[in-house]
């Protein structure tokens, strides 16, 4: 993978919101021993973390047709975001299809 395309990342989860960024600002100041982030500011719907050489992490997180979309971002923290992501629960689509209908004139089966 590109370094640019690792650099901002986006996950989909059935989790809210609000459970991804508590779960983010339980995840990496504690599960990562040496690269081991800190809260630096938060607010509705965003965390930002300050890391090793003064390194920053932004998680962000809304709502997107009945899931939540998820956002990462980091240059050096491309792997703890895709670990994070794997703690999320996963959001399947879920493909209903149209009941049959009646028959199209002339059809053949």
């Amino acid at each position: 993978m590109i370094k640019s395309q690792r650099t901002l990342q986006e996950y989909h989860t059935t989790a809210t919101p609000d459970e991804v960024i508590a779960e983010a600002k339980h995840f990496f100041p504690l599960r990562n021993s040496i690269y081991a982030s800190f809260i630096e500011r938060e607010g509705p719907g965003y965390v930002t973390f300050r890391g090793q050489g003064t390194e920053e992490l932004v998680i962000a997180a809304v709502a997107d047709g009945g899931g939540t979309r998820v956002t990462g971002s980091a240059y050096l923290y491309d792997m703890q975001i895709a670990r994070f992501f794997t703690t999320l629960p996963p959001y399947q689509l879920e493909e209903q299809l149209l009941p049959p209908g009646p028959a199209v004139e002339g059809a053949s089966r």
